[in-house]
């Protein structure tokens, strides 16, 4: 019979213990480990910030599409109200990552309960956490 080993989770059993080990859980989140805040409404994990970009960039993939048509760049993300349209492959991208942070913006302030727009949290949320630099990469591949 094979023995089942628990994986090696930090584990606070409310916000009190982990609010007085603030820095602990921390330093142990930024090395890479999960920790787990139990609170009344549920566990709350924390992950280092390039673990949470990796997930949400691999749950959406790269829906980014360009296209070239009359003497213009254009960029999109089918299924979402947002687009650009620019001369230069880089003009179409900085304008599409423009664009991405506006509808973050507008997701929070109102789209977020529209039930068409409610299940794109992983997108909002993987743009709240990139820079430019890093939005760039993931709309063209790279």
């Amino acid at each position: 019979m094979t023995s089942v080993k628990e994986v090696p989770v930090t584990r606070y059993d409310s916000y009190t213990s982990a609010r007085s080990r603030f820095r602990d859980l921390l330093d142990t989140a930024g090395s890479g480990r999960v920790v787990s805040v139990q609170r009344p409404s549920g566990a709350v994990a924390v992950l280092p910030e390039q673990h949470v970009r990796a997930l949400l960039a691999f749950h959406i993939g790269s829906p980014v599409q360009m296209v070239f048509e009359d003497g213009a760049w254009a960029a999109l993300i089918p299924g979402l109200p947002l687009a650009a349209e620019a001369a230069s492959p880089d003009e179409v991208i900085d304008e599409l990552i423009a664009a991405l942070r506006e509808y973050a913006i507008d997701w929070h302030d109102h789209l977020g309960v529209a039930p068409n727009h409610a299940d794109n949290w992983p997108l909002v949320e993987f743009v709240g956490i990139s820079d430019d630099d890093q939005l760039r990469a993931w709309a063209t591949g790279s």
